[in-house]
């Protein structure tokens, strides 16, 4: 079933264009699990050859990502945790996964949305504890502009760069899905190490 879904999410952005970009970064920042590797890289590389401009599918995909990102915000602040705990399994929210976003907004705030959108899994749910906690909208919407901006910005670099190398990978989805994942690994590590100094620099800061 994920076979045809990627080959499907992937037809919509060649076919669509923006549009395919704005609605399936919107479902990749809510609860469907569309991975942002099949939509920003190959709308990067069709940018490249005319089709669409870069900087458009940039800004159409972090304006996606934010759609997405404020309806599940709105969601949760209105639903409520009790709600999102009993119903969330239906939804492809498992406890633990919920649980994992809940304690990365506990633990990092504010600047924790903006690494959030950097990382694999966290990036799907950490609107909805965001939302449960009731953090300020203001703060909520600018670190989710500014982490998916450049998440979108990473990835459609690396498409242009990696399938403009390697136009072949157009025609197999799921190949081109693991060589950008694999890719994104190197986003993730640098992202951690960051998050490792702002959490020094954090302690460091209460210790003086």
């Amino acid at each position: 079933m994920l076979h045809e879904c990627i080959k499907i999410w992937f037809h919509w952005v060649e076919e669509w264009g923006y549009l395919g970009v704005f609605i399936l970064m919107a479902m990749e920042s809510s609860i469907f699990p569309v991975p942002s590797e099949i939509v920003m890289p190959p709308a990067a590389f069709w940018a490249a050859q005319g089709k669409m401009g870069f900087w458009g599918v940039v800004l159409v995909g972090t304006l996606g990502s934010y759609f997405g990102s404020v309806v599940s915000y709105w969601l949760a602040l209105v639903l409520g945790k009790p709600v999102v705990d009993r119903y969330g399994k239906y939804f492809l929210l498992s406890q633990p996964k919920i649980k994992q976003a809940e304690n990365w907004i506990i633990r990092f705030g504010v600047m924790g949305i903006f690494f959030a959108r950097l990382l694999p899994v966290v990036r799907h749910l950490i609107s909805i504890p965001a939302g449960i906690f009731r953090m300020r909208f203001v703060n909520f919407s600018l670190s989710t502009l500014l982490g998916a901006g450049l998440w979108c910005f990473v990835l459609s670099w690396f498409g242009k760069k990696v399938i403009g190398d390697h136009p072949e990978l157009l025609r197999s989805p799921e190949e081109m899905l693991h060589v950008m994942q694999a890719k994104s690994h190197w986003v993730a590590g640098g992202v951690l190490l960051l998050l490792a100094l702002y959490i020094v620099a954090i302690r460091l800061k209460k210790n003086q």
